[in-house]
């Protein structure tokens, strides 16, 4: 039997398999709200046989999209874009639904990726940053401000409206962005954190925000809502953040109630360097899951079926999350399980696909 095909709790959250679609940026919302682009997309990827599909990072507020077209979930209105998008999705597929909730802090005002993805001058029709520190990304890049009490508080309380829409909207999940270098990542790290208050300095210092940040969202929502975190298990810089720091904090994330931890890295420096190769991460991810016991999310060049299957049958991860690959190849779960010869989730519309050989492949498809 495949354990990549077999069932597997976060939580209050039951997945069908071990099969993650990670949140991937479309960069293309008019003012933060959902479109045609996000209903095509979404839904195509909703019948793919994976059993959670993470919406893309939701800024939740403006100065906190790391595009001009990032999605948003920072209004009503923005919650009410995307809910004909998610009724259509659990019209059709029995896919979990989650969302990623995001502020890019002082990588937010930058161009989209197939513009060069460079920061965009506040006189240019960019907008000040904000951070932990006045530090820029890169060079040349605005100088964010330094978040103030008031700021800490805004950003906190932004995140607990966007969680309560989220909930509202019929969710199944939030995860919060706290990885590629993005705001709460900026809080860990001493790379971009300078701060000599209580959030900045020592470990438990710089952690504090994110831990804040983490207990106000899981208060808001209730228990049977996983809410988990996203993080970026080290930053490939020397004297960055790094494997033990995020085994500490995610065993902080443990003790304050964390459903799961999906493990990235890197994001938060220019300089850094990232040892690339097929399951880069994994390692990453397996050390955690044994520190903490808590489900784990492992990402990172996973493209092979029989790859993603030896993960998960060897305890590295409990669920491995895939995301070019999927927008490869959006069949990416019906291949696998053929491969592995197990069943998937196929819409009836879609049961005459079945290949000949794999006549059990849809369960009992007739």
């Amino acid at each position: 039997m495949s354990t990549l095909f077999t069932p597997f709790s976060m939580g209050p959250l039951t997945l069908a398999n071990r099969i993650a679609i990670a949140p991937m940026c479309q960069y293309c919302a008019d003012e933060g709200m959902a479109g045609d682009w996000h209903m095509i997309h979404l839904g195509h990827l909703a019948l793919s046989g994976a059993a959670i599909l993470f919406l893309e990072a939701s800024a939740v507020s403006p100065e906190g999209r790391i595009s001009p077209k990032d999605l948003g979930i920072w209004s009503d209105g923005h919650a009410a874009a995307l809910a004909p998008i998610v009724a259509a999705m659990r019209r059709h597929a029995p896919i979990r639904l989650a969302i990623q909730l995001a502020h890019a802090g002082r990588k937010a005002s930058s161009m989209v990726p197939w513009e060069g993805g460079a920061n965009i001058a506040v006189g240019e029709g960019g907008w000040q940053t904000v951070a932990p520190s006045a530090l820029p990304h890169a060079e040349g890049d605005t100088v964010p401000l330094a978040l103030d009490d008031d700021g800490l508080a805004r950003i906190r309380d932004a995140f607990v409206a966007a969680a309560v829409r989220s909930h509202a909207l019929g969710l199944d999940a939030i995860e919060l962005h706290a990885a590629h270098g993005y705001l709460l990542h900026q809080f860990l790290s001493p790379l971009s954190n300078r701060r000599e208050d209580q959030y900045g300095g020592s470990l438990e210092n710089r952690m504090r925000y994110p831990l804040e940040v983490f207990a106000a969202v899981r208060e808001a929502v209730p228990a049977s809502m996983a809410v988990g975190v996203r993080i970026s298990a080290t930053d490939w810089v020397e004297g960055g953040w790094d494997i033990e720091q995020s085994v500490r904090f995610s065993q902080e994330l443990s003790a304050a109630g964390a459903d799961f931890i999906h493990v990235s890295s890197g994001g938060i420096s220019p300089a850094q360097q990232i040892a690339l190769g097929p399951s880069y991460q994994i390692g990453f991810a397996s050390r955690i899951r044994e520190a903490t016991g808590m489900p784990t999310i492992g990402v990172g060049l996973i493209t092979e079926a029989r790859q993603a299957e030896d993960i998960v049958a060897r305890g590295d991860a409990d669920v491995v999350a895939l995301a070019r690959a999927m927008l490869f190849d959006p069949r990416w779960p019906w291949h696998a399980a053929a491969q592995l010869g197990a069943r998937v989730d196929a819409p009836p519309q879609y049961w005459r696909s079945q290949p000949r050989q794999y006549k059990d492949l849809f369960g009992p498809a007739a």
